[in-house]
């Protein structure tokens, strides 16, 4: 469990004081691992920010009884916004990556809430995009990001997310769906051998399959086949995501730096593809737990080279800017700014 107290725009302490708690307003994120919950008020000032091992609790119920307690909040008189990490389009939620299944009715019954919203994890992240300031996000390359022009996000992590945002009469509209799933598209040889080699255990390939976690191991270990080629070709070592990063990043693993490489590459021209199908003006986005761990390498890498490449329609993705978001919180802060939405 770790406890924080910060607003997650400015990453300035604030006091309890800097909440209206009349009514107040709870926020969460919810992953298969972790669910991250705090307090915000109607600026989107976050405080009493927990995380919680989701392993450590039967239901989330539970979890919610148990901060409020933690933070000795009274029930009644709370509106809550729950980002979650799996289809939220019915009464009865059952969680992708975890053993939780809950009624939305029961749920907000047993927490007395005055009003219960749930939307997808990557909706909270989109709605949190228009409120970033320089300094949770780092730019990629060039491009210009008009002000209220539409916007897309898309982030490698345990899998690929990916959500739209466009504007509409001062507010924020996501449109979410599962643009990570869409058939991968190899550019050059290397990604077709690479295509070929995951094809000899999946009956699809998706985008998913190369750009998330395990994507990138599929990556190292069609790598190291192709590299030993048909000559007594031995039993692929097995890299973590995290291992092949790491050495690449100190440059320890020349196989380790083509599987990064090739990552970055097929990222580039995956927001790229997005970029086209929203025409977004406003920016492309990454998000996901991967890629702010190696932002220089991706900065040096050829995603912005790919990212642009789209033929006749170069000049138009050349004017669209490319960013990573480095805000911690931005599950939370996009909960916050869809619920004050709802709300008005």
């Amino acid at each position: 469990m770790s406890t924080s107290s910060i607003n997650p725009i400015n990453n300035n302490p604030v006091s309890n004081d800097a909440i209206n708690s009349n009514p107040l307003n709870l926020v969460a994120d919810i992953g298969g691992t972790n669910i991250r919950l705090g307090v915000s008020d109607s600026s989107n000032i976050i405080i009493d920010i927990e995380t919680y091992q989701c392993r450590d609790f039967t239901c989330l119920l539970d979890v919610i009884q148990y901060y409020l307690t933690e933070k000795k909040i009274a029930q009644g008189n709370i509106n809550a916004c729950l980002a979650i990490a799996c289809p939220v389009d019915t009464d009865i939620i059952s969680m992708t990556n975890l053993p939780w299944q809950f009624s939305q009715t029961e749920l907000k019954k047993a927490l007395k809430l005055n009003k219960l919203v749930l939307i997808n994890d990557y909706t909270a992240i989109a709605m949190a995009i228009p409120m970033l300031t320089d300094e949770q996000k780092v730019k990629i390359g060039g491009g210009t990001a008009l002000s209220d022009k539409a916007i897309a996000v898309c982030g490698p992590g345990t899998g690929l997310g990916v959500a739209n945002l466009i504007p509409i009469v001062n507010k924020w509209y996501c449109l979410g769906g599962e643009g990570g799933h869409v058939d991968y598209a190899p550019i050059d040889d290397k990604e077709i051998q690479v295509l070929r080699y995951i094809q000899g255990f999946k009956k699809r390939v998706s985008y998913e399959q190369l750009l998330s976690g395990y994507g990138l191991e599929q990556i190292y270990q069609a790598l190291l086949i192709i590299e030993q080629g048909d000559s007594s070709p031995q039993q692929p070592t097995k890299l973590t995501a995290q291992e092949i990063s790491t050495q690449a990043l100190i440059e320890t693993c020349t196989l380790s730096q083509q599987a990064l490489d090739l990552f970055c590459k097929v990222l580039g021209s995956f927001a790229g593809n997005l970029a086209l199908t929203m025409n977004t003006q406003g920016g492309v986005y990454i998000a996901g737990g991967i890629v702010p761990c190696f932002i220089d390498y991706l900065r040096n890498s050829d995603f912005r080279l790919r990212f642009e490449a789209k033929g006749r329609m170069s000049p138009l993705n050349k004017e669209i800017a490319t960013y990573v978001i480095t805000e911690k919180q931005p599950g939370l802060l996009g909960a916050s700014v869809y619920l004050n939405q709802v709300m008005a």
